[in-house]
């Protein structure tokens, strides 16, 4: 299972860019490879504020409520452009191993900070979003997180020829470590520090000019390259545009492959503003 998950994996960073090399060495044709085109810097010139609403479920009757602000911000900086996106949370956990002193009562979550784009003149011939997150130690999660991803979207050429929206492929590879005044001496109940692979080979599917099917969007494929262990969901999200400024979306999330320990199923939904 790791020989073949890892030739996914491999298989999918390579498709990102192999795609954008087809296009590229075919820049005068009427389509690129399986004709999409690079659609990676297209960030939009609004702002979005979403709030998301989860609950998840981990096999042994426990069960966690989060809720999650999270908020997107096209970036201009001379001649670089990109986006930036904070998420803010809160959460609960329940069940029969939840802490008896925390059990049914919201605490603060995980903040994150995520920036991404592409510098002028840097590896022209990639044309892939560059980025990295930042998750801060605020709640139970005692423990700073960095890590570097690359991203990319391929879009149709001819948007209404084909039932794909979008292929936004992204890798991030996550690394913990402690913080001076929060180790685990000092908060023993803190999760065991991150060091985990993120693989979301995010497709979006049209299935009517305002409503859209995406998979391993919101969830995506993790590998713990500390102790080792895959994580693979089957993850799909439907939306559907009420307007240009407003979305709404419901979506769920089930183990397939937990060698790996995450949560066993998830559902959730979101509302989108746009402004």
């Amino acid at each position: 299972m790791k020989i073949v998950l890892s030739f996914l994996c491999s298989f999918f960073v390579v498709l990102a860019h192999n795609s954008l090399a087809q296009e590229v060495a075919t820049e005068a044709q009427q389509y690129s490879f399986w004709e999409l085109k690079n659609d990676s810097f297209n960030y939009g010139e609004q702002s979005i504020l979403e709030l998301w609403a989860y609950q998840n479920g981990y096999g042994n009757n426990d069960l966690s409520d989060i809720y999650k602000l999270r908020f997107y911000q096209p970036l201009s900086i001379h001649q670089w452009k990109g986006m930036m996106r904070i998420d803010t949370a809160i959460s609960s956990t329940w069940g029969p191993n939840a802490p008896g002193q925390s059990s049914g009562q919201f605490s603060a979550g995980n903040t994150m900070l995520t920036i991404w784009g592409m510098p002028p003149g840097f590896l022209p011939a990639w044309n892939l979003n560059l980025g990295g997150r930042i998750i801060f130690p605020f709640g139970n999660n005692g423990q700073w997180a960095v890590g570097p991803q690359v991203s990319a979207s391929f879009v149709p050429q001819i948007s209404n020829k084909f039932i794909l929206s979008d292929f936004s492929p992204l890798v991030r590879y996550m690394y913990g470590f402690d913080s001076k005044n929060n180790s685990f001496a000092i908060n023993p109940s803190q999760p065991p520090l991150l060091r985990t692979l993120q693989l979301f080979p995010t497709v979006g599917l049209q299935l009517s000019r305002s409503t859209q099917i995406r998979f391993w969007d919101e969830n995506g494929i993790l590998y713990n390259s500390a102790g080792g262990g895959w994580f693979v969901p089957l993850d799909a999200m439907v939306t559907h545009s009420i307007n240009k400024h407003l979305l709404f979306a419901v979506g769920a999330s089930k183990a397939v492959v937990q060698t790996f320990q995450s949560y066993d199923w998830s559902i959730y939904g979101k509302i989108s503003i746009r402004f």
